[in-house]
């Protein structure tokens, strides 16, 4: 897991929400032969022949709209602004099992997948879930038709090894339990004393992120083993709305969760803060 020491509250806002996948074998080299693919899968492709000035921003030509049940989703070839912001090489980036080769943007390698309407912040919790759960189902048929290397989701801002991500999906649409280190990213920035954790991603699934201070002698591990724990919990049953205090992973650890005040305008973050008894 990369955890750059980067703060993870001054990043670039993502154009929108998202899926790249790379190191894709293309089904054909035509927009028809693709096309033709794309049908196959029971996604019903409508080529679109004019697109908007985001849209053109974010998807090259061939473009198409898919369906899988009640979703909707954007297709096509990554263009530049969207290889930008996925750029692995840029230190805002982070990856989490994934290694992209040098050349991973060359030759149309890289097909992006834009969920609509967006998901917005005012969107119902369940009716977020139930779109990104419809999302992800889809992303898992195309991570095969593309044979994808590596998919980046932007939320987090984040790259994964696709296979790793395809078989997190199949799980959670079993068990229920999202693949949590695909979809945050935890991020670490320096205090000047100290250091502190923060997760980025996480506002899509429950409104809310975490931040935490690393307590002195914690690895990135241990930080997001715990963080992740908290972060899976929000992503299931909600955000925080009042302060409150657990028992942490070991004996004699304790959890404090501080929400931000009521009416808070800045970004809605939690602040985790660790402690031991005596």
């Amino acid at each position: 897991m990369d955890v750059g020491n980067i703060d993870a509250l001054n990043l670039p806002v993502p154009p929108a929400t998202f899926a790249l996948v790379a190191g894709v074998t293309r089904p054909g080299g035509s927009g028809e032969v693709i096309e033709a693919s794309l049908r196959r899968m029971g996604l019903k492709p409508e080529r679109i022949d004019h697109a908007d000035g985001e849209m053109s921003a974010l998807i090259a030509a061939p473009r198409f709209r898919l369906s899988f049940g009640t979703l909707s989703v954007l297709a096509g070839p990554a263009a530049a602004d969207a290889l930008d912001f996925a750029d692995p090489g840029d230190p805002s980036t982070s990856q989490f099992a994934a290694s992209l080769p040098p050349k991973w943007r060359a030759g149309g390698a890289c097909w992006i997948f834009i969920p609509e309407p967006e998901p917005a912040p005012s969107t119902s919790s369940d009716a977020r879930a139930t779109q990104m759960r419809e999302f992800f189902k889809t992303m898992v048929l195309l991570i095969d038709l593309f044979d994808a290397g590596h998919i980046f989701w932007s939320p987090a801002r984040l790259w994964s090894d696709a296979p790793q991500f395809r078989a997190s999906i199949a799980e959670m649409l079993v068990s229920g339990m999202p693949p949590v280190l695909h979809l945050v990213a935890f991020r670490r920035k320096d205090l000047g004393e100290g250091s502190a954790m923060g997760t980025r991603g996480l506002a899509l699934f429950a409104g809310q992120e975490l931040e935490a201070r690393v307590p002195d002698g914690w690895t990135a591990a241990e930080m997001v083993r715990r963080l992740s724990r908290l972060a899976l919990d929000m992503m299931l049953n909600g955000p925080v709305r009042e302060a409150r205090s657990m028992r942490g992973l070991e004996a004699g650890e304790w959890i404090d969760l501080l929400p931000p005040p009521d009416g808070e305008r800045q970004r809605a973050t939690v602040v985790v803060e660790f402690g031991r008894d005596g």
